[in-house]
C-alpha cells in the first residue's frame, strides 16, 4: 500500500528495517546477558530493548493514537537505568515491539500531509527543529537508529557474532 502522504515514502522503509533489525539485534543473546552493564557504566539490552519499544508507543502518541507503554513507568522519554529497578524479559518485549509496530505503521500509512505539518510542541527549542509531527516521526527513528547501533555494540563486547541484515518476509510492517 503507498502512504497518502509522499514524505512517508522515505520514511516508511527505514521504519520497516528498524522492525526487522530489533530482531536481529536481538537474535540469540541469552537471558543471562540481558542486564549486564560494561564496567558498570553502560546501559543495558533490556534498558535499551525497552526503550525501542517506548520509542514505538512514542511515535503512536505523535501520530494520535491512543497507546500506553505498558512498561513507561521504566522506559518513558529515556528514562535513566534504574539499577534497582524490575525490568521486564526479553520475550516480553519482543512481544510489545510487535503488538505496537503493526499498529503504527498503519498510521504511518494513512497520516496526511496536513497532519504530518501539524504542531507537536516538544520543548526542544532549536531554531532549526520545526516541532510538528512530521519531524517528530524522524526524530523518533533516529532515536531508534542510536538505541540499534547501541545494542549491536553491546553484542559484540559480549562475544556475540555481529548483527544480521536477514529480512522475515512474514513482517510486512
Amino acid at each position: 500500500m503507498k502512504p497518502n502522504s509522499a514524505w512517508l515514502e522515505v520514511i516508511l522503509p527505514l521504519f520497516r528495517m528498524h522492525t526487522q533489525q530489533f530482531d536481529n539485534v536481538l537474535h540469540g543473546i541469552k537471558d543471562e546477558d540481558t542486564g549486564i552493564r560494561i564496567e558498570g557504566r553502560t546501559n543495558h539490552i533490556i534498558w535499551m530493548a525497552g526503550n525501542l519499544v517506548n520509542a514505538r508507543y512514542w511515535l503512536a502518541n505523535v501520530l494520535g493514537m491512543d497507546r500506553k507503554d505498558p512498561h513507561e513507568d521504566l522506559f518513558s522519554l529515556g528514562k535513566a537505568l534504574d539499577p534497582r529497578a524490575q525490568y521486564p524479559d526479553l520475550d516480553t518485549l519482543k512481544k510489545e515491539w510487535h503488538t505496537i509496530s503493526p499498529l503504527v505503521f498503519r498510521e504511518l500509512q494513512q497520516i496526511t500531509d496536513d497532519r504530518l505539518g501539524e504542531a507537536y510542541p516538544f520543548g526542544m527549542n532549536v531554531d532549526f527543529i520545526q516541532e510538528n509531527r512530521l519531524n517528530m516521526i524522524a526524530l523518533s527513528l533516529d532515536r531508534e537508529s542510536y538505541l540499534l547501533g547501541q545494542l549491536g555494540f553491546i553484542r559484540r563486547i559480549l562475544g556475540y557474532e555481529g548483527v544480521k541484515y536477514d529480512i522475515n518476509k512474514e513482517i510486512n510492517y
